[in-house]
């Protein structure tokens, strides 16, 4: 007896002191030493350039502290609202396209039988997400040209029989909006089809067997259960959505000045910084973006309740 009890007295203390040590001292797991090239490289291109955009937007010209001058200076720009305006319009289409649409498809991907049909049509809607944004965008001036594209008659009847009828100011939120899908649509359609795999198949079977159609084990199983998924693809999409430059950019330049080069908020802040020197300036419109982002952002996370643990 006296044995045992002071060979569980020294495993009690051999476990206080365990954890003790756990509790007092940090020691460097394998994990650290794989995120730690992802995090050198998130401080040096993310985190420091945004201090330093932070001081620029707080700044005059001489490094004087000006408070919020530059933002109330580059809101009162003429081009500021329409630019807001024009990447908004844009969002709205393009997320709820891609909401209802990549969704749609990759619920009908899951519901095929064959795995081969599912291996190929996966592949080729990433095929497009392969090509990177200007290469694209260059792709598709040929396809919204009227006189060389394959899909002439649909343009020449929706739009008009020239180039610039086709990319006329209003016409460019759903043009962009078709490229976005187009090029990422593939890539969340992998992510999603990820998250219904992950849903346990002895759930579906047993909705099946009480009789629910597939419309409804999507409605009531599906995707309730992937609802954080879809969150996190609206969030990406939508981080993605404000930074749109790269389409308007090309097709300004390619439009010969029917498309202003000022169309969105991030090509208003490359006017500041490079056409009129003004980094200050668009430091503030950059800052602008990163609010809104972060705000919309929280509100998807909440609403979609991404972190709460089922």
């Amino acid at each position: 007896m006296t044995l045992l009890a002071h060979e569980r007295a020294t495993s009690s203390e051999v476990e206080a002191s365990g954890s003790r040590r756990t509790a007092g001292s940090w020691r460097p797991r394998a994990g650290h030493f794989f995120v730690l090239p992802y995090v050198s490289l998130l401080v040096l291109f993310g985190i420091i350039p945004v201090l330093y955009s932070v001081y620029l937007a707080f700044t005059d010209v001489d490094g004087a502290f000006a408070g919020f001058s530059n933002f109330t200076r580059t809101a009162s720009d003429y081009r500021f609202w329409p630019a807001v305006g024009h990447v908004a319009v844009y969002l709205v289409i393009w997320l709820v396209s891609l909401t209802v649409l990549v969704v749609s498809l990759t619920l009908m991907v899951h519901q095929i039988a064959s795995r081969r049909t599912k291996t190929f049509i996966r592949f080729a809607y990433y095929i497009p997400g392969a090509l990177a944004g200007a290469s694209s965008v260059l792709l598709w001036l040929f396809v919204l040209d009227p006189t060389v594209s394959p899909v002439a008659p649909i343009l020449k009847l929706i739009a008009g029989d020239h180039f610039a009828e086709v990319i006329a100011p209003s016409h460019l939120p759903w043009i962009f909006a078709v490229i976005a899908f187009w090029t990422g649509a593939g890539g969340w359609v992998l992510v999603l089809y990820g998250a219904l795999n992950t849903i346990p198949s002895d759930v579906i079977e047993a909705a099946r067997v009480d009789g629910a159609s597939p419309v409804r084990i999507a409605l009531s199983i599906q995707l309730p259960m992937i609802r954080k998924s879809i969150t996190y693809v609206l969030i990406l999409a939508f981080a993605a959505g404000t930074q749109l430059f790269v389409e308007p950019q090309l097709i300004s330049q390619a439009s010969f000045g029917v498309v202003p080069n000022d169309y969105s908020v991030n090509q208003l802040a490359y006017q500041f910084a490079f056409t009129q020197n003004d980094f200050n300036g668009s430091a503030a419109i950059a800052l602008d973006l990163l609010v809104v982002s972060l705000i919309t952002t929280s509100l998807f996370v909440a609403r979609g309740r991404l972190f709460d643990t089922d």
